[in-house]
C-alpha cells in the first residue's frame, strides 16, 4: 500500500486566498499533497486562473455566484465524480465534490451554516441526514475518505469557549448529535482518534477579538475516514501555522 498525503482547506474565497501572504500557491506547493481539497471557493473554474501542472482540476460551483463551492485538485485522474447528493436543500450550492479514484471514494463537503439564532437549523438537519446517507452509500462500493468543513465543533474540547457558546451556530445540542450519528454511521475522526486528550487544536478563528492571536478558536474541519480503513492513518494533522484564510488547512496521511 502507497502512503497517500490529503490536505483540506477552507481557503474563504480562491481569489482572495491567492492575493494574501504567502498566498494560495505557495501554500500548496509547499504541502506538496496527492489530493488537495478546499471549501468555499466562492467562484467557478472559469472564474479563477489556477495553474496546478500535474494535478487534475475537479470544481463543483454554486449556482449563485460568489458564493460556497468545492474543489479537488488531485494526481490520480478521478475515474467518476459526483456534484449532488439529491438532498431538497443547498443541493445546488455546490457543497459536494466527490471523486472515485481506484482504491477509495474521496469526498470534499461544505456543509451548510445553520446561520444567527439557528434560522437555517432545519436545512442543516436535513443535509446532514441526506450526506450521512451518501457517504453510507459511497462506503458500500469502496472505502471512503471524507474532508471539508463540517460547520460544527463535535464535542467541548473542539472550541475554546463552549460554555457561553452552546446553543450557538456550530454548536448546537442538535448539531453536535448530527454529526455524532454520522462517526456512528461508521465514519472516524481521524484527528480525535490520534490526538485524543489534545486541547488547543483548532482550525477555525473569528476575525474579531484577535481570536487568532488568543487562539479562540474552534475545530470544525475534519478528516473522516471508512472506519474499516482507520488503522491505516499514520498521521492526521492541523496546519495552524498556514494563514491566508479564517481557517486553516487539516492533513492526513494514509496508506491506502
Amino acid at each position: 500500500m502507497a502512503e497517500t498525503k490529503l490536505v483540506s482547506w477552507n481557503v474563504n474565497g480562491i481569489r482572495a486566498a491567492m492575493k494574501k501572504e504567502p498566498g494560495f500557491l505557495s501554500t500548496f506547493d509547499a504541502v506538496d499533497a496527492d489530493v488537495f481539497a478546499i471549501q468555499e471557493t466562492k467562484a467557478s473554474e472559469g472564474q479563477v486562473k489556477l495553474d496546478l501542472p500535474g494535478y487534475h482540476q475537479t470544481w463543483s460551483s454554486a449556482e449563485r455566484k460568489g458564493y460556497s463551492g468545492t474543489a479537488v485538485f488531485s494526481r490520480e485522474e478521478p475515474l467518476r465524480t459526483i456534484r449532488h447528493i439529491g438532498s431538497e436543500v443547498a443541493d445546488d450550492e455546490g457543497r459536494v465534490c466527490a471523486l472515485e479514484f481506484e482504491r477509495f471514494w474521496f469526498v470534499d463537503v461544505y456543509t451548510p451554516n445553520s446561520q444567527d439564532q439557528l434560522k437555517r437549523l432545519d436545512v442543516r438537519l436535513e443535509w446532514d441526514e441526506r450526506f450521512r446517507g451518501f457517504l453510507s452509500g459511497l462506503a458500500e462500493q469502496k472505502p471512503v475518505v471524507a474532508c471539508g468543513d463540517f460547520n460544527v465543533a463535535h464535542e467541548e474540547i473542539d472550541i475554546k469557549n463552549p460554555g457561553p457558546n452552546r446553543g450557538n451556530a456550530g454548536f448546537s445540542d442538535e448539531e453536535r448529535a448530527s454529526f455524532g450519528r454520522l462517526l456512528d454511521a461508521g465514519f472516524t475522526d481521524t484527528f480525535r482518534a490520534r490526538h485524543p486528550d489534545v486541547t488547543g487544536a483548532y482550525t477555525w478563528w473569528s476575525y474579531r477579538f484577535k481570536a487568532r492571536a488568543n487562539n479562540a478558536g474552534w475545530r470544525i474541519d475534519y478528516f473522516l475516514v471508512s472506519d474499516a480503513i482507520a488503522d491505516r492513518v499514520t498521521s492526521a494533522s492541523i496546519l495552524d501555522e498556514v494563514y491566508g484564510s479564517d481557517h486553516c488547512p487539516v492533513e492526513l496521511t494514509i496508506e491506502l
